[in-house]
């Protein structure tokens, strides 16, 4: 099998694919800036993606990568998310890595993007800028606990008897369970079908962030709960709200909530032809967060 690098291995898909990727039989590095602290499976390396000095030993023997950096809790999120994917490209490329393997944004490359997904577009190609076969999988909210997306959902129904919400609810989306996300990314990992290729992931349901929040609700509460539709809420002010209702700090919520107002829904399903299997439907995905957040506390 494959020696495999998981940058952001202490984050919120990180630490679930890990474990996944050596049940496959890989041998993993987990990366991470304090590896000291490391206490997850695999052989901790520390590397910084904005030390291009440090990803050369962390990079040295591996045969693919999966990259999962982002910096969306930073106001200069683009340009500092630009330079660490020039680096990693170029570390990569030194090491003779076969494979980049990328989580991206859904949205179509024709719109008008948000700045966030306007990134994810950057990445994707600064990642291969040096050679290096790129696989990206593009997902929209990705439905797990300690995701953000899932987290800003959950703790709006939890804290909120009544909300007051702005009319980008309407937007579709195609939410996806993180453990489909997983199976999604272990199964691209030096697949050779799926090098140097884009793919878009989704659930089984395209759904409103609204009717996201009623299954929500019914699914942590047994009843929904009562939402009016206010016609002008700018993202500033949206951002201050979740800041407000919820732990995600107002940068992070204000870089999402740009996304929000754009359609991003699976429209081509190749990823199956190479990972075949079902996806987990919304409610199946919301279930599984909630058990994980509940055996977490105790």
């Amino acid at each position: 099998m494959s020696t495999v690098l998981v940058t952001g291995a202490t984050g919120f898909i990180g630490r679930r694919l890990v474990p996944a990727l050596l049940d496959a039989g890989h041998d993993v590095r987990a990366m991470t800036r304090r590896p000291e602290s490391y206490d997850g499976p695999g052989e901790p390396v520390g590397a910084d993606v904005s030390d291009p000095a440090s990803l050369e030993a962390a990079l040295a023997g591996a045969d693919v990568a999966v990259y999962l950096v982002h910096s969306l809790d930073d106001p200069d999120f683009e340009r500092k998310d630009a330079q660490a994917a020039r680096n990693f490209s170029a570390a990569a490329a030194a090491a003779g890595v076969r494979q980049i393997v990328y989580m991206g944004g859904l949205g179509d490359d024709d719109e008008d993007l948000s700045a966030h997904l306007r990134s994810r577009r950057e990445v994707e190609h600064l990642l291969g800028q040096d050679g290096v076969p790129v696989t990206v999988l593009r997902a929209a909210i990705v439905v797990g606990h300690g995701g953000i997306s899932w987290e800003i959902t959950r703790q709006l129904v939890k804290n909120l008897p009544a909300m007051v919400v702005p009319k980008w609810v309407h937007t579709r989306t195609q939410p996806i369970a993180l453990d489909d996300v997983v199976r999604y990314i272990v199964g691209v990992v030096d697949e050779e079908q799926a090098m140097g290729r884009v793919f878009e992931i989704g659930g089984t349901e395209q759904l409103t962030y609204l009717e996201m929040m009623r299954v929500a609700a019914e699914s942590m509460n047994g009843r929904t709960i009562p939402i009016v539709t206010v016609p002008v809420l700018t993202p500033r002010l949206s951002s201050y709200w979740l800041a407000l209702v919820t732990d995600v700090d107002a940068t992070t919520g204000r870089n999402l909530i740009d996304s929000m107002s754009h359609e991003v829904v699976v429209k081509d399903t190749s990823i199956r032809d190479v990972v075949p299997g079902e996806p987990l439907s919304y409610r199946e995905s919301v279930r599984r967060a909630l058990a994980e957040r509940e055996t977490s506390e105790k």
